[in-house]
């Protein structure tokens, strides 16, 4: 794709001003023009400049008062106040209210051109190391991605081949599942890094303000709307939109996303002007959209268009060799946080965890972690297990949740029989070791294909056959 030209909005009352600069510099960059103030601010927004020539005295709003509004902008680029009038004051209001250079008139176009390439020099060299310090973090996040299962692969490997695209990513999978994270780590992972990752929750805001928050609205376009405030999707510019729970976006809004996603604008609310945005936008939802387009829930179109790239996130039911892995991440995590330390996750405690349905998923696993190390007591897990219903996994099927209910105890037993945490252990590496037995023999003994019956790592089969004392031997 061939870069744009950098495009500069010049804020002056004089017309000869923005035309000497477009006569004598047009081959290098792209010129815009506004005649006051008022204009200005609003071409900040719908044009989206990368730097701002600001002329001082202007008839109505000066250029220290467009400044100031300016500021208020979450991503208002680099300003240079230009001026006929070289009063100390300006220079040092300029300054003061973040101004990049202060100009004289009149000028040379030679000079004008030195003065825009310093500015935009040290804008770049900003962004150079904030993207290296993005980058740093993407790198750490994504190589603690746990994915030893092969479900997980399957994910990660979606994400490094569409990450570096333009397409619309929707991720679809239960509540927990981590569909936050996934976005997170597309937008870190393209060249749209180092600008904004804006996440709306559809279904956290109420329907008659959703529009407003996403599109932004117009002064007096509602009762209480004082003054003009950008959408989400503004400042979301050039970078990426993260739309959680999108299918819980109300019909009457979907046919205005589908028109930014097909021509990258919109309108405000209670404006007319189109608003052009350069933004990638990622979908997620927990919800069945097919059967909500068949109950006139969800637009036909406004699916097709999301689902140009799905990411179906596995449940940690079938994953149930990460999580080992997650339980160690979540407790090092935590142990940093709060500054303790606790005596490593024994093995008993780790066949109670890996045999629970987890309903919240990696969520529901990270917030049982967190407790564990601010009590510092791993057998709170019995209790908080059983409090969630006690659901175990069922040894005939990775998907498939069963409710396991303590058999009955003899009335002479010793109390030690009601344990809880034994109970499930000793159940849960009964059915798994006799499942993987029986894998491997159906297999011949091919331990890489049991694996793959199985879902889990070839390492992890190792680990399994070692642990269980497995053979060969019928």
């Amino acid at each position: 794709m061939a870069k744009n030209k950098i495009k500069i909005l010049v804020i002056d009352d004089d017309p000869k001003v923005s035309w000497i600069l477009s006569e004598g510099l047009s081959k290098k960059f792209e010129f815009v023009s506004a005649r006051d103030g008022i204009e200005g601010i609003q071409m900040v927004s719908t044009e989206k400049p990368d730097l701002v020539l600001l002329d001082i005295k202007m008839p109505g709003m000066n250029g220290i008062e467009v400044l100031e509004k300016l500021n208020k902008l979450e991503d208002r680029p680099e300003i240079i106040m230009v001026s006929g009038h070289g009063e100390t004051q300006y220079v040092v209001d300029s300054v003061k209210l973040g101004a990049a250079e202060f100009i004289n008139k009149p000028f040379d176009v030679n000079e004008i051109e030195i003065h825009i390439n310093t500015v935009l020099e040290k804008t770049e060299l900003k962004k150079e190391v904030s993207e290296l310090k993005t980058k740093l973090e993407v790198k750490h996040s994504y190589d603690t991605f746990i994915d030893d299962s092969v479900a997980m692969q399957k994910v990660k490997s979606v994400i490094e081949q569409v990450s570096d695209s333009e397409l619309t990513v929707l991720i679809r999978g239960e509540s927990g599942t981590g569909k936050e994270i996934v976005a997170r780590l597309l937008h870190n992972l393209s060249s749209r890094s180092g600008e904004p990752f804006v996440k709306v929750n559809c279904a956290a805001i109420p329907r008659d303000l959703l529009e407003a928050e996403l599109f932004g609205y117009e002064k007096g376009a509602f009762t209480g709307a004082h003054k003009m405030k950008q959408g989400r999707f503004e400042v979301a510019h050039k970078g990426t939109m993260f739309l959680d729970e999108i299918g819980d976006m109300p019909l009457e809004l979907q046919s205005k996303l589908l028109q930014v996603l097909e021509q990258q604008e919109f309108v405000r609310v209670g404006g007319v002007q189109n608003i052009h945005v350069d933004v990638r936008i990622i979908g997620a939802t927990n919800k069945n959209l097919e059967q909500a387009i068949v109950n006139k829930e969800f637009r036909d179109d406004l699916f097709y268009r999301l689902n140009e790239i799905t990411l179906l996130l596995p449940s940690l039911r079938v994953r149930k060799e990460d999580i080992p892995l997650l339980v160690n991440h979540f407790v090092k995590k935590y142990e940093e946080s709060y500054k303790k330390e606790i005596v490593p996750i024994s093995q008993e405690v780790m066949n109670q965890l890996v045999s629970y349905g987890w309903p919240g998923n990696v969520r529901q696993l990270e917030n049982m972690m967190k407790q564990v190390v601010v009590r510092e007591d791993e057998t709170i897990i019995a209790d908080l297990l059983a409090s969630s219903g006690n659901q175990v996994l069922s040894s005939n099927s990775s998907n498939t949740v069963s409710t396991f209910s303590i058999p009955q105890v003899a009335d002479n037993s010793q109390p030690d029989s009601y344990s809880l945490k034994t109970i499930i252990g000793e159940k849960i590496a009964f059915e798994e070791k006799k499942l993987i037995s029986e894998v491997l023999h159906k297999t011949n003994w091919n331990r890489r294909k049991a694996a793959e019956l199985l879902e889990i790592s070839y390492r992890s089969l190792l680990y399994k056959i070692k642990d269980y004392s497995l053979n060969s031997t019928k």
